[in-house]
């Protein structure tokens, strides 16, 4: 009885529900998932990001120059929800997908990210403090926008990056207008951090707006340790100015940080086998790997010693991974330009396995070049020689010019021409990444540098390729240390066995049989973040000229598009190109707001302050997100040496969409006076939404690659010159 009596009946729920924004989201939806598995072909840069996906579903490592991991595995979730299990070959644009492949799955996460993109502009707009009429003109403007739909029905990441670029700042701005002072607001920043991380984590280019969110953080909180109005007692405001301060810290610095390297541990655990990459990373990194390198070393002796047979392998990833090598071929007596040569053999550096890479630790004082029992290692400053497995020349350098760095030693293998040319093979070894002064030399994990006692020149990967005569391989050099240490003067033993063989045949034999014993060598998790950072942010790949590709000041009055996929036998096609309408009403909105607030800078410096403070801090803000969103992704472009598409310039274009209807809001409010000029606005505004659904209708073809459009149809559709349309006379 009691339980009834604390109820009161009828039990009633309120809730309110704005129809506008659930109206806008369900078109965003239709216009971004309906028929999304049309067509049934590779698209553009599916055939791109398709290979990571294929590769995560195999859990094969790769590396990917372009951005951090959780992009791709964004992809990847969607194609292992589809039952995708990476047998496909991503060769060619427009291949067809065959009928295991669930297409919708593989689209469906980018598509959901580009429609849900429409209504958090709605909820953006009202946050920075306008009316849902803006908010409402900012969806329409996201909504039919051409390109944004095309960006986001395939298998692509742009729309999935500026869906967290935009959810980011709308958490933000509804954890700074919120009125209450509960704690529990603190969950809408926790958001906006974690938003942040993963808009960097999808692409590097996230990194700029949220550097944009920081910088208004730290102005708000600034702000906040001024006001007084927090706490009446000293003490107290300073300590509760304080925790709120650390809250911020914590959920905008912290937790992005943390988050941002939580996806690259995922990445790292769910890829754990050998892939084509491997040999851009060090050999203890591919070693943790299975397969590849790991199936090679397996139950290789950790520790070097005298009588060790050893492949010595670069720490330099440029120009090629390579091997130290020699072989039966000596340096020519005089090069082509006619400085001389010691006409002895060959050490160069090999890009491929090769028998010819191995090595022998012999210690000077010793004849034998077999190991001891028990073997004894080679510590931090022992000094050594080297001889090379096949051929027993030992390691060599001189005070001769090298072949292609006349500046630098020639490195050679020793041979006894009776000439007054001793033999000068001592090699001194520094580990680098010493813990201790009597470090031992360990497989895999110790990064020496090889001194040459006699001149103090350390052994290095020029880079250089050799002529003719060298095969093209990678020139060795000696140079003496003048600068600090690079990754060129840097080798690890990769492969390595104790040797047992005493004969040069049976030693030649023994160079394909290598030894077990069980050794532990594991790499850390953080060791192998390091390392994969510094690759993406330091390895390359050629960037070649592409036929759409363009300049970054093209993209503001689109005089580019790029095509994305044509019908093998009709003129069906879809086409990455704006709604030219809209284009038009952005660009003409950042002018307007450029000299708008160059007006009221002016006439506030002369003491005339036009818009209320309340009113005035609206307009700045609104700058700071939509204009300052602008140029942090679109300035940073004009100073890549990278090649560009149209679609980098789309995460700039929301911002802009953002500004628009506010702008319009803010003329009809605070600068036409009168009923004549507002209704004239009106009149005009109605003009330009009609215009803008008119060319988004008139584009869809190309958006959605239906209808088929003639060939007549087609041409009319080229409103400019420079723009690329395809079609097929019948």
């Amino acid at each position: 009885m009691w339980l009834m009596a604390m109820l009161q009946l009828p039990l009633v729920v309120t809730a309110q529900v704005d129809l506008v924004l659930v109206l806008v989201s369900l078109l965003a939806f239709w216009t971004r998932l309906s028929h999304l598995n049309y067509p049934n072909a590779v698209v553009f840069d599916e055939v791109y990001y398709g290979q990571f996906v294929s590769l995560y579903m195999k859990r094969v490592f790769f590396i990917d120059d372009s951005g951090p991991p959780l992009g791709h595995m964004i992809l990847a979730l969607g194609a292992y929800l589809g039952g995708f299990d990476g047998n496909f070959v991503w060769n060619r644009i427009g291949a067809d997908y065959p009928s295991s492949v669930s297409v919708w799955s593989l689209r469906l996460l980018p598509a959901l990210c580009g429609a849900l993109c429409v209504p958090l502009v709605y909820l953006l707009t009202l946050e920075l403090k306008f009316s849902h009429l803006s908010a409402l003109g900012a969806a329409l403007l996201l909504l039919m926008e051409n390109s944004l739909i095309v960006q986001s029905r395939f298998m692509l990441l742009e729309s999935v990056l500026i869906f967290f670029v935009l959810l980011a700042f709308f958490s933000y701005l509804r954890f700074h207008n919120s009125t209450k002072s509960s704690w529990f607001r603190y969950r809408w920043l926790l958001l906006s951090g974690a938003s942040c991380a993963a808009a960097v984590g999808v692409k590097y280019m996230g990194m700029f707006s949220y550097l944009l969110l920081l910088g208004m953080a730290s102005l708000h909180t600034w702000t906040l340790i001024g006001d007084r109005t927090v706490s009446h007692v000293r003490f107290t405001l300073s300590l509760n100015v304080c925790v709120h301060c650390m809250c911020r810290v914590v959920c905008l610095l912290v937790v992005p940080v943390l988050l941002y390297v939580f996806w690259f541990y995922i990445h790292l655990r769910v890829l754990n086998h050998s892939g084509p990459h491997d040999q851009l990373m060090s050999s203890a990194f591919q070693a943790s790997l299975q397969g590849g390198l790991s199936r090679i070393t397996q139950g290789q002796p950790l520790e070097v010693a005298y009588g060790s047979q050893v492949t010595l392998r670069s720490s330099a990833s440029q120009p090629v991974p390579c091997w130290l090598h020699s072989h039966k071929a000596n340096y020519p007596i005089r090069y082509e330009n006619g400085r001389g040569s010691s006409h002895q053999q060959q050490v160069t550096c090999y890009p491929f396995k090769d028998v010819n890479n191995w090595w022998i630790i012999k210690d000077p004082g010793r004849q034998e070049l077999v190991i001891t029992s028990p073997p004894q290692p080679v510590r931090h400053g022992d000094v050594i020689q080297l001889v090379h497995g096949m051929t027993s020349r030992f390691l060599n350098s001189h005070d001769v010019a090298a072949p292609m760095c006349p500046h630098a030693q020639e490195v050679s293998g020793y041979i006894d021409f009776n000439v007054s040319m001793a033999a000068q093979n001592l090699w001194k070894v520094e580990i680098f990444n010493r813990e201790a002064e009597s470090e031992v030399w360990k497989t895999i994990l110790s990064e020496v540098r090889l001194v040459h006692v006699n001149t103090s020149a350390v052994l290095k990967l020029s880079g250089m390729s050799l002529p003719d005569w060298g095969f093209h391989q990678l020139e060795v050099v000696a140079e003496k240390l003048f600068k600090a240490p690079s990754s060129s003067l840097v080798w690890t033993v990769e492969e390595h066995r104790y040797g047992t063989s005493r004969e040069q045949k049976e030693r030649e034999v023994e160079l394909h049989s290598p030894t077990h014993i069980d050794v532990d060598r594991k790499i850390s998790f953080w060791a192998k973040f390091l390392e994969l950072q510094w690759k993406m942010l330091t390895v390359k790949q050629e960037d070649s000229e592409h036929k759409y590709s363009s300049s970054p000041l093209e993209w503001i009055t689109m005089e580019t598009n790029i095509a994305y996929w044509l019908h093998p036998t009709t003129n069906a096609q879809i086409h990455l190109i704006g709604n030219p309408a809209s284009w038009g009403v952005a660009n003409l909105s950042l002018l307007a707001y450029h000299l708008l607030v160059a007006a009221y800078l002016l006439r506030r410096r002369r003491g005339f302050k036009d818009l209320p403070d309340g009113v005035w801090c609206r307009f700045v803000c609104l700058g700071c997100v939509c204009v300052g969103g602008w140029l942090v992704n679109f300035v940073p472009f004009l100073l890549m040496e990278k090649t560009l598409f149209l679609y980098h310039y789309l995460p700039a274009l929301c911002y802009l969409y953002l500004l628009s209807p506010a702008l319009l809001e803010h003329a009809h409010t605070h600068l036409l006076r009168t009923t004549i000029h507002r209704r004239a606005l009106c009149i005009c505004v109605s003009a330009g939404f009609l215009s803008v659904f008119l060319s988004y209708r008139t584009f869809c073809p190309l958006t959605y690659g239906r209808p088929e459009l003639s060939a007549s149809q087609l041409q009319g559709l080229k409103w400019k010159d420079t723009w690329d349309i395809l079609y097929r006379r019948q």
